[in-house]
Formats: C-alpha cells, structure tokens, sequence
C-alpha cells in the first residue's frame, strides 16, 4: 500500500502554547518575602513522602531565571502561556500585607511575556494554599472564601493593565479527592462531608472572583480550568451506565455544571443529601453562583476514567465513599504509555469537546493541559537532545481529535501542553518529565527537546501533517 499523508490545519488565530504554575516552577529563594503554603509545612513535617525527598523549594528556579526562560517562549514558538501567582507570594499571610517584592516580579514576568508577543492567561489558584489560612481550617472554613475574593481583587487591580484573561482555579476537584477523599495532598483528612464543604466554598470563591472581574474592568475574561474525565462503563448494562453518570456527576459535574450553567446537577444534590453531607449553603450565595458564570472554560485531559458498577451493594447508612457508586474498571488491551502508566485514549477529547457543545451552549474553551510523563527521559538523548518522538506523536494523535472536533463545530480556541520546561510535580516530584524544554536538576540547565522544536513549527504552521498507509 501507498503512504499518504493529511493536513491537519487549525482555524486562523488559533492559540498555541503551554501551562505552567508558580508552585510547581517558581522555587523559594532566601529574602524573596513568600510565605509558606501547604505543600512547603507538609515537606516540612514528611520529606519522605516526597518522590527522592525533593521539596517545593527547589523547583525549576523559575523565580530567578525567568528572564532567560520566558525567551524560550519565543524559540519554542508559542503564543499563549498560563502561568500562576502564588498566593502566598503576594500574600505571605494569606491576608494581611502584601509582599512588594512579589508584585515587583510578577510585574516583570507578565511585561516580558507581553513583551515576546506572547498572550499570558493568569491562573489565581494552583493547590497552593497559605498555610497561615490552612491552619484556620483551610477551604472548609467559609471566611476562607472572603479572603479570596480579596487576594482575586488585588490581583486585578494590580496586574490588570498586564492581563487580561485569567483563571480562577486550576482542577478544583483535585484538591476534594486527594486532600479530602484520600491523603495523597494535605491536609490528608479522609472526611466526604469536608470534602462537600471544600468543593462548595472553592465554587463559591470562584463565582465571587467572576463577578469581581467582571466589575473591575468589563473587558477581561474569566475562567475556570477543569480536568474533566469523562467515564466510560464496563458494558451497556443499566448498572454500569448508572456508574458512569454518577462517576462524571463528581468528577466532572460538580464544578462544570456551576461554572458554566449556574446550578447544580439535581441529581448530585440528592445524593449529598441522602448521606447528610450538605454544608451550609445560603440563597443569597446560590445568586452570586447563579448570576457569576464564567466566559470560557479551561480543559485539562490526560486520561478517561473507566468504571463499573460496585461488585457488593451496600446500605445508605454507611459511611460514604466513590465505591457506593462506581469502581474502577481495568479495560484489557487498553493503550498504555509505557513510562508513566497512564492510559492513552486520544479520543477522549472529542468526546469532551461534543458534551460541551451539546450540553453547555457551545461555551468557547481551551485545551489548557494535556501532556505526556516520561520516566527516565535521559536515555533518549541523542547529540545532547532529548528525542522525545513520543511526546510528538501523543501530540498529534490528540490533535487530531480535537481537529476533528472543531470540523464537527467545537468552539475550543486553542491547545496547551502540560509543559514548558520540566517542573515539580507534588509527591512525585522530577519521576515525570513533560516538558517541551529539558531541565538538570543539578545544574539548572535548560534544553529543549526535539518536541520543542516541533513545537515551534507547529505553531507557525498552525497545523501539521501526518504520513500514514
């Protein structure tokens, strides 16, 4: 058979770029005023649960070579990068005085990334609470919420003639499952009706920061970022199908449906009701939820979420847990990525693309994170660079998709990778690498990888072209 090959080219105006966040790239440097957050009191108190016991503070050192790294937007072609501000950077208390050094960087960053013609997208909140307002009960104290708004207020007033596109939170669920679910992020309380009350007050919060953008200057657009997974069942059977629409209910729903429509799914209602989970929820807050939706909506996809129906029933009056509902689900003969474990179902973001215009009007939105983790990235240097044809490859298999999404009416305005250069990544730390630009620990040295360069061409193309059979 004769090899063919197809253009892939994406609408005029397309955005191409990569995500990153300040506590993940940032780093801590003696006398640069930032407080401390979560993740730098949990590494305080257990270093050894973190992946070769490296912690926050060492990051990639973005804080002191920005200047160098924001040059790298340029040779890796991109025009669109969301990075994060550290609340406690700007905030070391979380209230309070405001660090003038973390203003006078953060200043700088935007103004150079502007600068590169670049378009910045500013993400407030990236699992990096104070921990001075963790210790006052964290996100399961409403007061937390206030203080938000207020940190949200400063950043615009000080930042927004600099930007004018921002994000509220990023994966606001990931926080309720592994903070609250399970122990994998402090504060590691296993407690659902917290976690209720953690994922209100973060809904909340971000719906206060939408409406105070929106009065601060009518212009700027405001966001929300989800991972939204969608969950495929084992089999057809009514059972599984109720599994799945329930495993999307929590993961997916319960922020995208606030976010975006202004209410709540009735039927996840009903079941945090049935367990007595509900917080305190107020009908002037359901208002400000209801009349504060967002402008467009962050989309961050790695992998689906397969799921069957509980293989033992269980009674309402037990302690409730996911497994009343849904259990995972291990598909044989399913795609793997060899180097992290992850599934590979690149079609996953036509399917999200096709719920968002079928069910939340169409909504403009973008792939804010997709990405590929590599393990033991060094033994693919040749010549000095990384030749990382998998992360090509991953790239494009979910590229088309999402072309294929947008030829069918998708209203998504721009791709993402997760990320820049290599970063920090909560407990695992440097196991995973996903950046388009490699990164020595040791001596901080940055270099991009073959998938940089690729990059860089797929961005001035707007498009690519893939042989085949």
């Amino acid at each position: 058979m004769s090899k063919f090959e197809t253009c892939y080219q994406f609408p005029e105006g397309f955005l191409w770029g990569t995500s990153t966040s300040g506590p993940q790239s940032e780093g801590t440097v003696s006398g640069d005023g930032k407080g401390m957050n979560n993740w730098d009191y949990w590494y305080s108190i257990a270093p050894e649960k973190f992946h070769d016991r490296i912690g926050p503070e060492r990051t990639s050192s973005f804080y002191q070579n920005y200047k160098e790294d924001i040059e790298l937007l340029k040779e890796t072609g991109q025009n669109v990068f969301r990075p994060s501000i550290q609340w406690s950077r700007l905030f070391p208390e979380g209230v309070g005085d405001i660090n003038p050094k973390a203003v006078a960087f953060y200043r700088d960053v935007f103004k150079r990334i502007k600068a590169t013609g670049v378009k910045p997208i500013v993400n407030l909140y990236h699992f990096d609470l104070p921990y001075a307002l963790q210790e006052k009960g964290g996100w399961e104290n409403k007061e937390i919420v206030f203080a938000y708004e207020h940190y949200a207020k400063t950043c615009f007033e000080l930042f927004g003639d600099l930007v004018d596109t921002w994000i509220t939170f990023n994966e606001p669920i990931v926080p309720v499952e592994c903070g609250y679910m399970n122990d994998l992020h402090y504060p590691c309380k296993v407690d659902p009706k917290a976690a209720v009350a953690v994922a209100y007050h973060t809904q909340l919060a971000s719906s206060l920061a939408v409406k105070a953008c929106h009065k601060l200057n009518k212009h700027h657009k405001i966001s929300i970022v989800l991972n939204l997974t969608p969950a495929y069942p084992r089999s057809h059977s009514e059972e599984d199908l109720k599994a799945a629409r329930i495993a999307e209910l929590f993961q997916m729903k319960s922020f995208l449906d606030p976010s975006v429509l202004g209410k709540y799914p009735e039927e996840l209602v009903d079941i945090i009701k049935k367990h007595q989970l509900m917080p305190e929820v107020l009908d002037e807050e359901l208002e400000i939820i209801a009349n504060n939706t967002i402008d467009f909506l962050g989309v961050n996809y790695y992998q689906p979420m397969r799921v069957q129906a509980p293989k033992s029933l269980r009674s309402d009056k037990e302690s409730f847990d996911f497994d009343t509902y849904f259990e995972a689900y291990d598909m044989p003969g399913k795609k793997i990525n060899p180097h992290r474990g992850w599934e590979i179902y690149e079609q996953g973001i036509y399917d999200i693309a096709m719920l968002i215009k079928e069910h939340y009007g169409n909504i403009e939105w973008l792939v804010t994170e997709n990405g590929m983790g590599v393990e033991g990235e060094e033994k693919f240097i040749e010549n000095g660079i990384i030749q990382d044809d998998y992360r090509i490859e991953f790239i494009q298999n979910h590229l088309i998709e999402l072309h294929k999404a947008l030829e069918a009416g998708a209203n998504c305005k721009g791709y993402m990778l997760w990320t820049f250069i290599d970063c920090w990544s909560w407990l695992n730390a440097y196991k995973n690498r996903y950046g388009l630009v490699a990164l020595d620990l040791e001596t901080q040295e940055r270099t991009i990888k073959k998938s940089g360069y690729w990059f860089k061409e797929l961005a001035q193309n707007n498009g690519f072209t893939k042989g085949g059979k």
